[in-house]
This record gives structure tokens, C-alpha cells and sequence, in this order.
């Protein structure tokens, strides 16, 4: 028995602090998955006030989710107050399997994001991962008798602490400046044209229509291969899906360049030649820094006559902070994208693209913006 306990110790233990430190590398991913349950939950009625203010904070309890699992990850292996860890432990994987158990049971939210954009795992695939993991919980609670420390507490603490210091710096410097391990569509090296188009290996879905039409106040459901007569009145077309296609989705699909007009022009600079600047700031409100940052940066670029192009979600707020910069009539253009995209494309507010051509060379945060030559 004594085997068996200390072999689910460590594994429970490492899994934890693994999964803790995936996540700590992108914290704001993991707050965008939280906002995610927040919004779903709110939207089908449950407590949607009290929804929206969690939604608000979601940084802040990623932040915490991320620390608590390397904390009592590490707690675990080394049996620091062994009572209290494993129902602190069996407390957390309750609740990942209820969120994952609700994201493969509803539909409602694409995944769960337990391994972070690093490692992506289906719906059933985490949920079976923590129904396992659970029965390893239940089976150390049960056992806990045979969970023995391995150092001596005062080793003990000074670990515990040391990880708990390292875990919450991991996540401050990536916050700051840039996720130091980038998983995502939008990183180093990647070729975001290319990435928008579809997977050659594409399967589409399969539909199934239906019309239906009306006569003589009846209504009758016709396949597309035998339609009715000119004396039937049209009424709608059904669409039902028959099969799921596979891959069918580009990496990038919610990616755009949209002028005040309403022009797309994401096609047009994604294929300029030669190097040119994308200045990311998603809203007003989460600005980070000073504005003047933004205003040396957008300066620096236009004296050395190296194009810029500012995307946003919000023009008009955004409009009124560079008119206020006095570029003259070098302001740059200003285009709106989605707000999910460019959370996406960019973990920090403002970013900066340094791109060439559709190929992504250098990103920076608006704490290292100097650092761009």
C-alpha cells in the first residue's frame, strides 16, 4: 500500500505543478477561458450580476488558480500538512471536473483550456483526465496515513515558499512583457496569410436541405431533387447537418482589418513587401503604461519612414488618443479587428507587430517597446 500511495503522490503531485506551470506562462490565457465560463453562465441565467463582476477579476483568479495548483502540487510531494493538501486537492479537481464535464456535456465552450494553448486537449480527453485524477485524490485521502514526508519541515516550508515566490514572478514578467513560450497562431516566425487560409487537408461539413413551401394555406417540406410547381409558394430553407467535417477551421479565422468605412483590407497589408509595423491596442480601458510610450514608439517609425498601422476594437477612443499626438498628417491609419483576435494576437495592451510581409518577426509588449530597433 505504502508502494501504491507514494506512486499516485507523485504523479498527482508532478501533474499539478505541470499543469500549474503551462498555464503560468500565459496567465491571460487562462483568465480569457475563465471570462469564457463566466459569460456562458451569465447569459443562461445563472446569477448573471454576480457573472459579470467574476468576469471582470478574471485575471486576478487565474493568477490565483495558477499559484494554488503549484502550490499544493509541490505541498503533495513533499507531505506539507498532508490533511489539509489533499482536501484543498480534492476540492480543486471537484470543480476542473465540473468545468470540463460542462464544456463536454453542453457544448457551449470549445474547450476547457486545462494545458493552456500549449498543450490542447479535447473535451473528453480532460474530462477523463480528471475523473482519473479524482479517483487518485479520493484514493490518497483515503490513504493518507501513508503519505510521509521526505525532508524536514523547515526544507519543507522554504520550498513551498520558494515555489510559491517563483510561481507568482513567472506570471508578473509574462504579464508584463510576452508569454516566454508562445503557442499561439499569431507567434515568432509564423505567416498569419498563411495561416488564414484552409487546412489543405480539409474536410467540409455535410448538409442536408430542405425547403418549404405553401399552397392553399398549407405548408410541405420538399428534398432539393423534387421541388413542387410554380403554383407553391416559397417559405424558408432548412439546413441540418449530417456529418462533421474534419480540420476545417484555419488556425486564424477571426483575424481583420476593417476601415471606417467598413472596408476589409486584411488582404491588402498582409501582402505589402518589405517590413512594416502593426501597433496593437485592443481598448482605452486596459491600457497599460503611458500613452506616451505609444507616441515615442509611432514617432520613431514615421521619422524612419517605416509604415505603421494601428488595430483596435475600439477606433473612436483610440482615434482620439492619436489625434491628440499631433502627427500631422502622418497620423497613422487606424483599423478595427474583433476584440477576441486581438486578445489573442496580443497578451499585453498595446503590442507591436514587426512584420514582413504576411511573416511575423518580432513582437514586442509595451514594456519593451525600446527594444525595437
Amino acid at each position: 500500500m505504502k508502494i501504491a500511495v507514494t506512486i499516485t503522490r507523485v504523479l498527482t503531485g508532478v501533474l499539478f505543478i505541470f499543469s500549474g506551470l503551462v498555464k503560468a506562462i500565459d496567465p491571460r490565457g487562462l483568465a480569457y477561458k475563465m471570462q469564457e465560463f463566466f459569460e456562458a453562465w451569465a447569459h443562461d441565467g445563472f446569477l448573471p450580476t454576480l457573472m459579470d463582476r467574476f468576469s471582470d477579476h478574471a485575471l486576478a483568479f487565474s493568477v490565483v488558480m495558477i499559484s494554488l495548483e503549484v502550490i499544493v502540487g509541490a505541498a503533495l510531494l513533499f507531505a506539507w500538512h498532508k490533511k489539509l493538501t489533499t482536501w484543498i486537492l480534492l476540492l480543486l479537481i471537484l470543480f476542473f471536473t465540473f468545468l470540463t464535464g460542462y464544456v463536454l456535456f453542453t457544448g457551449h465552450i470549445r474547450t476547457c483550456g486545462c494545458f493552456g494553448d500549449c498543450i490542447p486537449l479535447t473535451p473528453l480527453q480532460t474530462f477523463s483526465k480528471d475523473l482519473l485524477l479524482l479517483s487518485m485524490i479520493v484514493f490518497l485521502l483515503i490513504n493518507k496515513k501513508w503519505i510521509l514526508p521526505i525532508a524536514r519541515p523547515s526544507i519543507t516550508v522554504a520550498i513551498i515558499l520558494t515555489s510559491t515566490i517563483l510561481t507568482l514572478f513567472l506570471q508578473y514578467y509574462v504579464l508584463v512583457h510576452l508569454p516566454i513560450i508562445d503557442c499561439l497562431p499569431y507567434k515568432k516566425g509564423n505567416d498569419i496569410a498563411a495561416l488564414r487560409k484552409m487546412p489543405l487537408n480539409a474536410v467540409p461539413d455535410k448538409y442536408e436541405y430542405a425547403f418549404v413551401y405553401m399552397k392553399e394555406g398549407k405548408k410541405q417540406q420538399f428534398s432539393v431533387t423534387a421541388l413542387p410547381d410554380s403554383t407553391w409558394s416559397f417559405v424558408e430553407r432548412k439546413q441540418e447537418l449530417i456529418e462533421k467535417g474534419k480540420n476545417n477551421t484555419p488556425l486564424i479565422n477571426d483575424f481583420s482589418f476593417t476601415t471606417f468605412s467598413g472596408n476589409d483590407t486584411t488582404e491588402s497589408i498582409l501582402s505589402k513587401s518589405g517590413v512594416y509595423y502593426i501597433l496593437y491596442i485592443k481598448d482605452v480601458a486596459s491600457h497599460s503604461g503611458k500613452w506616451s510610450n505609444d507616441q515615442q514608439l509611432i514617432a520613431r517609425l514615421i521619422e524612419n519612414n517605416q509604415p505603421v498601422f494601428i488595430v483596435t476594437s475600439q477606433r473612436n477612443e483610440v482615434m482620439s488618443k492619436i489625434e491628440a499626438m499631433s502627427f500631422k498628417d502622418k497620423t497613422p491609419p487606424i483599423f478595427t479587428c474583433d476584440g477576441t483576435a486581438i486578445k489573442t494576437a496580443a497578451r499585453a495592451n498595446p503590442v507591436v507587430y514587426k512584420m514582413n510581409g504576411s511573416l511575423v518577426e518580432e513582437k514586442f509588449s509595451w514594456t519593451d517597446f525600446n527594444k525595437l530597433n
